[in-house]
């Protein structure tokens, strides 16, 4: 199930839609969204070094962790320095997000500040103007792709700490920018949602085209938080979890799948869940009182009713019927409806029958009643 995310976000944005967006949520219960956000970067960074991806490029925008942390995660993947060049891009909000550092230097009440500079690495000094933190991350894209119509992706570690400081429209405003961008392939981000108010976490989620939802193996009782049970139940639940994703179609259709996740010492470790097939598709049609489906009996009984004019086109005379029985016919046909009815009767088949509203109706009724008047 994880890799079907990241089957998606490889693939990237067609031609005039938004690029695929993935919240990653998690809670104080399942603390396993970093986790989840380091998988999903290795995986998609896997991709753009082998080629297989829309996206030629990565921009990372550290704001929970130090860009060393990801230099290191991605080398010990196996990815040496020259190559990170090439395709890796960090936009650092993290040693210096509100540029103290400049002003205590400035103060001379420091004199030595270590700030992390490299060639993938842009220190950003205000993440409250996220006017200029767009403008960064779009340069650093393009600074990767180059000019021409190549794509990068984005991954933002914490929109909870930008959130810090930062509005919700604010914030809505900057990851729509991003999904709508030309050379953005795809983007996703991590979110705590527990430290959110729900409207919060609603409108991030109406953003993203995916959503993967951390949850508890099990939930402690409540009230009973110092039990010796909850107790083992909170350990097992910091070991293991269950992933909720949503993953919307682009013909409108939701697909909800789930899956066991492990924390091991070698990362994260996805299994399907045991005794359920983990795939549940959602029906757009709402639920009603009664049912939509014909039994048995009725699909058979519906098969034996032969239709008005069915019997055109198979070697008898085209008739039209309607709704009146002409001159001609009352002259021929001596018999009423009824005994003709009781004389070709067959059971095997359905009929539908029609009567006319009135016997006094004429034939020529259909002529303008207004003609006899001196107009």
């Amino acid at each position: 199930m994880a890799e079907s995310i990241c089957r998606t976000l490889r693939d990237g944005a067609l031609d005039g839609e938004h690029a695929p967006a993935l919240t990653i949520k998690d809670s104080i219960d399942t603390p396993f969204g970093p986790y989840v956000f380091n998988h999903v970067l290795i995986q998609l960074s896997a991709y753009i070094l082998a080629g297989k991806s829309q996206s030629q490029g990565l921009v990372i925008v550290a704001l929970s962790r130090s860009p060393s942390f990801y230099v290191d995660l991605l080398k010990s993947r196996g990815y040496d320095v020259a190559s990170l060049r090439k395709w890796l891009r960090v936009l650092d909000c993290y040693s210096d997000p509100l540029g103290w550092k400049d002003r205590l230097m400035e103060c001379g009440t420091v004199t030595n500040i270590s700030v992390e500079a490299s060639d993938t690495v842009r220190l950003c000094k205000d993440v409250r103007n996220l006017d200029n933190l767009s403008s960064s991350i779009f340069d650093l894209g393009k600074d990767v792709v180059g000019q021409g119509k190549g794509r990068f992706s984005v991954a933002i570690d914490s929109i909870t700490d930008l959130l810090r400081y930062a509005s919700i429209s604010s914030v809505a405003a900057l990851l729509s920018n991003l999904r709508s961008c030309d050379q953005v392939s795809c983007a996703f981000w991590l979110l705590h949602s527990d430290l959110h108010e729900s409207r919060v976490t609603a409108i991030l989620e109406y953003i993203s085209s995916m959503l993967a939802n951390a949850e508890p193996m099990t939930k402690p009782t409540q009230g009973l938080r110092g039990n010796s049970e909850n107790l083992s139940l909170l350990e097992q639940n910091f070991k293991k979890g269950k992933l909720h994703v949503r993953l919307k179609r682009r013909n409108g259709r939701v697909r909800i799948l789930r899956e066991e996740l492990c924390i091991e010492q070698s990362g994260i470790k996805f299994s399907p869940v045991y005794g359920d097939s983990g795939i549940i598709t959602q029906s757009l049609v709402p639920k009603v009182q009664f049912n939509l489906q014909l039994s048995e009996k009725e699909r058979i009984e519906r098969a034996k009713v032969v239709l008005p004019f069915e019997h055109q086109g198979t070697g008898r005379p085209i008739e039209i019927y309607d709704g009146r029985q002409s001159l001609n016919d009352s002259r021929v046909e001596t018999s009423s409806p009824v005994e003709k009815l009781q004389t070709h009767k067959d059971p095997a088949k359905g009929e539908i029958i029609y009567f006319r509203d009135s016997d006094d109706e004429m034939a020529d009724s259909d002529e303008d009643p207004d003609d006899d008047l001196d107009i």
